[in-house]
């Protein structure tokens, strides 16, 4: 009997489950015949978004009924036509709804009120010699009280000449810069006892002689650009000046020509990882006007990050780019948002298309600097090959070939050695390139004659290795996990620059020696030493522009 009784309590639960109304509950849609505009309707500023300003909702919509209005931030109004202030920036999502009708919504971004400061006078900025003052936009909305305090960078003078470091006001008449760069003012605004966001502007003071710039990219950082003045007055500092540009993630070489600069970022995944699928190449070329006002991008690699461009070389009309480590291809120098394939952008040269492949070069031999030096082609390889690989327009063979092809009458300079970058001093007729051997790092200088006669001996590499003023070398960084890449492609200096006007040799150091700071440096061959020019900064590619100008 109590078998009896349980199973007919279940049938009876499932008979009165079954005869419940489940059907599923209709999902609340906007209605299309709810509509509403906003604008701000304050005297200044009606066409932003501020904290503050009054804005009027209106409803447009074709349905009739009460209209109540949700501002997103815990408020509410009702009527057809309401205006709202927002006291916190952000986005908000404003919802109109209107009884037995429906609801829409929409967003609405409320911007935070910050000072906007430019400098009163167009032009040139000399240091020293020029004035300048600054206008200041601020949109009060709501007509509070405003505090100004401004602080200015090391070696501003104010108009009668005496240091200025701060101001109290809105006005702090005109100032003078004694120094060379981006010079920082900054102004700390309070609106109604609230502390806005600062206003800052990076006034470019150019030197008063015309000199070379140098270009270079920053790790994590912009592209900058400095003066390069040999000789400034006492006292005077040559700053950068930053150029508002991303250096991007990787930025090995960097190479100015004519009025731009060309900056090869091969992108994330420089070093090795199994990109089985071929699409996580993110590497691009990007050309920055030598003022930094236009960027352009040249080409994105979208495909295998291997074809991202590494190295980059500048000749006729064309940039020569290499791939980590198969070969060269080239581009026209106005060509802009293209996209690299195999198809448009076919290799120029390859390991297996010299007569290298095989007797020197192996597969995957991995690239490094290129370029040319009195119509013979320099492509610096370190690993699976290593050394300088010479050759010809006529060593090129139009067919790979997997060994046992003719020599180049070149040769190999530097074999088995890790060479990673080098520049061609023209006018006095001299190489210099870096190594990364151990026990022969460093930078290096000789003629062309001398460093044939090197051959693979490394002990003959000693008298012509570069030094600073204490006796000390430097040694880039060669160590896994203290720099980046590992063996065969560590970048710890990637690039050197030549100014031609005074023979200097540029260049970026991540150090490997603790007693040698890394950061930006140059061979100053009228001293006859390694000196700094930055120090603590981590540098990849670098460019000299050595055409002579007061700012760019």
């Amino acid at each position: 009997m109590k078998i009896f009784n349980y199973l007919l309590t279940i049938f009876t639960a499932l008979f009165l489950y079954s005869c419940v109304d489940n059907d599923p509950v209709i999902e609340e849609l906007p209605n299309p015949d709810i509509a509403f505009n906003y604008s701000v309707i304050d005297a200044e500023y009606q066409i932003d978004y501020y904290v503050g300003a009054n804005i009027e909702f209106v409803s447009t919509s074709v349905a009739a009924g009460q209209c109540t209005w949700d501002f997103g931030d815990g408020t509410l109004a009702t009527g057809e036509t309401v205006t709202h202030k927002y006291k916190k920036a952000g986005t908000y999502t404003v919802k109109l709804t209107i009884a037995d009708a429906g609801y829409q919504s929409k967003p609405i971004l409320i911007s935070d009120i910050k000072p906007i400061v430019s400098p009163n006078k167009t032009g040139l900025i000399e240091v020293i010699s020029t004035s300048v003052g600054f206008n200041v936009e601020l949109p009060n909305p709501e007509k509070l009280t405003e505090e100004y305090h401004w602080i200015f960078p090391e070696g501003t003078l104010d108009a009668a000449g005496k240091p200025i470091a701060t101001f109290d006001g809105k006005d702090p008449g005109n100032v003078t810069f004694s120094n060379v760069g981006s010079q920082v003012v900054t102004l700390q605004v309070k609106l109604g006892g609230r502390q806005l966001e600062d206003g800052v502007i990076k006034v470019p003071v150019a030197y008063n002689l015309a000199v070379p710039t140098l270009y270079y990219a920053v790790k994590g950082g912009n592209i900058m650009a400095l003066k390069l003045a040999n000789n400034p007055p006492s006292g005077m500092k040559i700053n950068p000046f930053d150029m508002g540009t991303k250096s991007g993630q990787h930025p090995l070489n960097i190479l100015f020509n004519d009025t731009s600069l060309y900056v090869l970022d091969c992108g994330r995944q420089f070093t090795y990882v199994d990109d089985k699928d071929g699409n996580l190449g993110d590497g691009r070329i990007i050309v920055m006007s030598k003022d930094g006002a236009k960027v352009e991008t040249m080409m994105t690699n979208t495909g295998a990050a291997f074809n991202d461009p590494y190295y980059g070389y500048i000749e006729g009309g064309q940039l020569y780019f290499s791939d980590r480590n198969t070969g060269l291809s080239t581009i026209g120098l106005k060509e802009r948002n293209k996209t690299l394939n195999r198809t448009d952008y076919p290799y120029y040269v390859q390991n297996a298309t010299l007569g290298y492949y095989g007797q020197g070069l192996s597969y995957g031999a991995m690239n490094a600097c290129f370029g040319k030096i009195n119509g013979v082609w320099y492509w610096c390889k370190t690993y699976n090959g290593n050394g300088i690989f010479r050759f010809t327009d006529a060593d090129i063979l139009k067919i790979a070939i997997t060994g046992n092809g003719v020599l180049p009458t070149s040769g190999i300079a530097l074999e088995s050695m890790t060479p990673k970058s080098f520049v061609w001093d023209a006018k006095n007729s001299l190489v210099y390139f870096t190594l990364y051997d151990t026990g022969y790092e460093g930078l290096y200088r000789c003629t062309l004659a001398q460093l044939n006669e090197i051959g693979s001996n490394k002990e003959k590499l000693v008298p012509y290795r570069l030094k600073l003023a204490n006796g000390k070398t430097v040694t880039p960084v060669t160590e896994t996990g203290k720099g980046e890449g590992s063996t065969g492609e560590f970048i710890a200096i990637c690039q050197l620059a030549l100014d031609e006007n005074d023979g200097c040799v540029y260049f970026g150091l991540r150090s490997g020696d603790a007693a040698v700071k890394s950061g930006l440096m140059r061979y100053n061959p009228a001293s006859g030493f390694i000196e700094y020019v930055i120090e603590g900064v981590d540098v990849y590619g670098v460019a000299v522009n050595k055409t002579k100008s007061k700012l760019f």
